[in-house]
């Protein structure tokens, strides 16, 4: 996003959006200027500017992410009637009929969701030319990256010294603050070596 304010139809639009916004708000100051303190004009100021970059990422179709942009309502739809047919199978005892409904329904299904992953890599590739005309090479590295890599899960799991897993984050923080005593504070005085 911030590569768009830099761009200079993005900083004049924003400009002209912020003054407006701040004409509206000055000349709502004039008509009621007794009550208002300077914490509340600043903080006017705040929620103006917010909201404007607010309005303005949401405008902004470039720095969409391509994260799963193909999965849509149709794709949601074929799944859940793929699900309802499996359970219907296991729920009447496994008979044939019931399978072969249950099989038709997941052949739909998988075949919506390959046409629309096939859909939506055509676009990836067509937008990454476009940027590479335009020599948008960071844009198209984002891109590959993205595609490339896909979702990656951060892990926020610890061990502590016995071995045991730690989620909370007030028991990391105490594991890291102990480590840390022990790298940095020790009690020996180590030598430096000489060569």
């Amino acid at each position: 996003m911030v590569n768009n304010f830099q761009k200079p139809k993005w900083k004049q639009e924003y400009a002209i959006e912020i003054n407006n916004k701040f004409g509206i708000q000055e000349n709502l100051d004039n008509e009621d200027s007794i009550g208002n303190n300077i914490n509340e004009k600043w903080q006017n100021i705040k929620t103006i500017i917010k909201e404007t970059k607010q309005q303005f990422t949401e405008k902004d179709e470039g720095t969409e992410k391509f994260k799963n942009k193909w999965y849509d309502e149709e794709c949601k739809f074929a799944i859940e009637e793929m699900k309802k047919a499996r359970e219907n199978w296991l729920i009447k005892g496994r008979r044939e009929k019931e399978e072969q409904e249950y099989h038709h329904k997941r052949k739909e299904a998988h075949k919506i969701i390959r046409n629309k992953k096939k859909t939506y890599m055509k676009y990836v590739t067509e937008s990454t030319e476009k940027d590479q005309k335009h020599n948008n090479t960071r844009k198209i590295y984002q891109t590959v990256n993205q595609c490339k890599n896909g979702y990656q899960h951060k892990f926020c799991i610890i061990r502590n010294k016995e071995g045991e897993l730690a989620m909370n984050t007030k028991e990391k923080a105490e594991i890291w603050k102990k480590y840390f005593d022990k790298l940095l504070n020790t009690e020996k005085q180590r030598e430096l070596i000489k060569k």
